[in-house]
């Protein structure tokens, strides 16, 4: 049930108003129209998705070739329009994608199966009960994979922190030497943030896909910051205005294409030697 209701006064439709959710901070609101910001978390509008109790399915099984994540707590804010570049430039390309936003799933964080014994760590994940599973299936038929996140504290963000934790599942096929599903598959990286740690929050999710033998397209990262002496509420204006961080998107998203179109993947798999931890 939503946590507050709209106004005596706001049309209701076949005794069913529609209810908004904020997915950055899960307060929910009764009325006809968007709410123009959150009152608990001070979201704007663009953060606010329709409430369906019924969830509808993640992935339809229409084939596609580009998965795009936006680990951002925000799915419309300064990550967000990184992949909208990105998506643009897909689009542009013909190349087939589907976009995620994080926020809008529900991704608990890892059981550590593998800490009880290796063999716990399974594929398909024993966690069954949320959305990752389905989310493996994407990485696993997607030709490529690209990631974009902010800066949190020098690192990614923890919501695609807790998203990468679950693809140890399938990183450890290697370990229980069955045939991996992703090595040969490429990826490329799109960090932004207000200030310092975009090299290693760029590495950081590096060493993730590496492991599980992703490849990382030449020019494959880009990345921006604005600075500490700026005030933040004044991020969004800049990364939309800055030629720089659209170019080197693009950039990101070609070499991305190159790659593909090489099958790589296909000519590569089986002939990897796994070496990861």
């Amino acid at each position: 049930m939503p946590n507050e209701t709209s106004e005596d006064n706001n049309p209701v439709i076949n005794n069913k108003p529609k209810i908004w959710r904020c997915v950055v901070c899960g307060f929910m609101i009764s009325r006809e129209t968007i709410p123009k910001g959150c009152p608990r978390c001070g979201s704007p509008s663009g953060e606010f998705v329709l409430f369906d109790s019924v969830r509808q399915p993640i992935y339809k099984g229409k084939p596609f070739e580009v998965l795009m994540i936006n680990g951002s707590t925000h799915r419309s804010h300064n990550t967000g329009f990184l992949m909208d570049i990105a998506e643009d430039e897909l689009t542009k390309r013909g190349v087939s994608y589907l976009r995620y936003n994080l926020s809008e799933y529900t991704i608990n964080h890892c059981w550590c199966c593998y800490s009880v014994k290796a063999e716990y760590c399974s594929y398909p994940c024993r966690n069954s009960q949320d959305d990752m599973p389905a989310f493996h299936q994407l990485i696993a038929i997607s030709k490529a994979v690209i990631i974009a996140s902010p800066i949190n504290w020098n690192n990614m963000s923890v919501r695609l922190k807790t998203f990468l934790d679950r693809t140890t599942c399938m990183q450890n096929l290697y370990h229980l030497k069955k045939p991996g599903l992703t090595d040969g598959k490429i990826f490329g990286i799109l960090i932004n943030g207000h200030e310092d740690g975009a090299i290693k929050t760029a590495m950081d999710i590096n060493l993730h896909f590496q492991q599980m033998g992703f490849i990382l397209a030449p020019f494959g990262i880009a990345f921006r910051t604005h600075g500490a002496q700026f005030n933040s509420g004044t991020d969004a204006e800049f990364f939309r205005s800055d030629d720089m961080i659209i170019d080197h998107i693009k950039g990101v998203v070609n070499n991305i294409i190159e790659m593909m179109n090489l099958n790589i993947e296909s000519q590569l798999r089986g002939r990897f030697v796994p070496v990861s931890e």
